[in-house]
């Protein structure tokens, strides 16, 4: 039966058929066309026996395995590969088809390989999740034929597999190479400050073997007529909590992922440069009531659970209550913190009703509120409307950008940082604002 379902005629196999149906017809009337349909039909029919057992006289002529990490990263491209081995003592054609997560909805991916007897092929591609969450893998379907093209057999090659989606742990490496490495400065972000290396003045004192001679105060030793060196004071370790609203607002996809999940991914780039800093990094998500706290640390495995917090994050995007979050902030964050808070206001009206929660939270801690600016209205701004209903269309988009401006004008001025960005750019403006903020001694 294995074989049965396996075997498969082509194209070129209907294609003679018709042509021989066709001769036998003409036959009818010209006894010399029949003759030649007949030998035909017999070429025809060894043919496809010989096509048959070049595909089917071995047992497992061909070897498929997928390759790819047990983790994917969530709004990046994430590399599989394919290796395919055969064993056929003949030239063989391959059409691959890998059976793909139904999250996305590709149909039409195939692979055409040639290979020579012997020759192992590697097939590369890419996906790009979108979504969290578990992704399954089914089997590699692959069919093979012969120069002759009459037959093709199928082979169900590899195992299904499970990957989980992780948040974008990708760019958070990214992003912590640069900082090691100083080199922040290239992807538009500002240069980060060491750690003891702080410039706010403490006092002069006198020099001892071993100092930095590069702070020595040369009036001041002038003046004492002995060397004094400035001693600055060396940076506290802080408190970095990413504040994540899961409410309705933070639905709207761009680029097929959800506001929520990038700022799921900043949230994650900015806690891991807050850890190599030697802050403190929590989590805080919420919506109609508060869904998980993780306390901020600076210990080992802070990051892993901050990792897996994030990765396990549901909502069921309801209505964000934000009196149930300076609750819960005045009641498990004590010490005075940075709160990244992303969420996503559309009208000035929708700030006004959570105004009065936002200051409250400013007065304990130092609040940055983060939301999202729509880059397709920025799009239909910039277009050049050609009527009447492109012309009001236009004005629209423009009166929501505005709005978005007035949010950030209102916020500021209850003294309330704000970050207005496009989604793509969410990871290095917010790195940039935190390096502002530690540069400035705010935190």
């Amino acid at each position: 039966m294995n074989y049965i379902k396996s075997f498969y005629l082509t194209n070129r196999f209907f294609a003679v058929a018709g042509a021989l149906v066709f001769l036998f017809m003409v036959g009818f009337a010209v006894p010399a066309v029949a003759a030649i349909a007949e030998t035909l039909f017999y070429l025809a029919l060894v043919l496809l026996v010989l096509d048959t057992l070049l595909l089917y006289k071995q047992k497992r002529p061909l070897v498929a395995e997928r390759i790819m990490t047990e983790k994917f990263s969530n709004g990046d491209e994430n590399s599989i590969q394919i290796i395919l081995e055969h064993r056929f003592q003949q030239q063989v054609f391959i059409q691959v088809f890998d059976e793909l997560p139904v999250q996305f909805q590709i149909r039409n991916q195939q692979f055409n390989l040639t290979l020579k007897p012997g020759e192992v092929k590697n097939i590369n591609y890419s996906l790009r999740p979108v979504k969290r969450g578990e992704y399954e893998f089914g089997i590699i379907n692959a069919f093979v034929f012969t120069k002759l093209g009459i037959v093709k057999r199928r082979f169900q090659l590899g195992q299904p597999k499970v990957v989980s989606v992780y948040p974008s742990f990708i760019q958070m490496r990214k992003y912590e190479l640069l900082a090691i490495s100083n080199q922040l400065q290239q992807s538009g972000i500002k240069k980060i400050r060491r750690i003891g290396n702080n410039m706010e003045f403490e006092q002069i004192k006198n020099y001892v073997a071993g100092d930095d001679y590069r702070k020595i105060n040369w009036k001041a030793s002038a003046r004492r007529s002995e060397l004094m060196i400035n001693q600055f004071q060396d940076e506290r370790s802080q408190q970095v909590y990413s504040v994540i609203d899961k409410g309705r607002m933070m639905q709207m996809p761009f680029e097929g992922m959800s506001l929520l999940d990038y700022a799921i991914n900043a949230s994650l780039v900015i806690s891991n440069i807050a850890l190599k800093k030697g802050d403190k990094a929590g989590l805080v998500t919420f919506q109609h009531k508060v869904n998980s706290v993780l306390p901020a640390s600076s210990r080992n495995m802070q990051l892993n659970l901050i990792l897996e917090h994030l990765y396990k994050q549901k909502t069921a995007y309801k209505e964000s209550d934000f009196s149930q979050l300076y609750i819960s902030l005045k009641r498990k964050v004590t010490q005075r913190s940075l709160i990244l808070l992303y969420t996503n206001f559309v009208s000035v009206s929708s700030l006004q009703r959570q105004l009065l929660y936002l200051r409250k939270i400013n007065q304990q801690h130092l609040l940055v509120c983060i939301f999202f600016e729509n880059t397709e209205v920025k799009e239909l701004i910039e277009t050049k409307a050609d009527s009447l209903e492109g012309v009001y269309t236009k004005g629209i988009a423009e009166q929501l950008a505005y709005e978005k401006k007035l949010i950030m004008k209102e916020l500021q001025a209850h003294g309330i940082h704000t970050i207005l960005t496009p989604p793509k750019e969410l990871s290095v403006n917010t790195i940039n604002k935190y390096l502002e903020l530690k540069s400035r001694g705010l935190i």
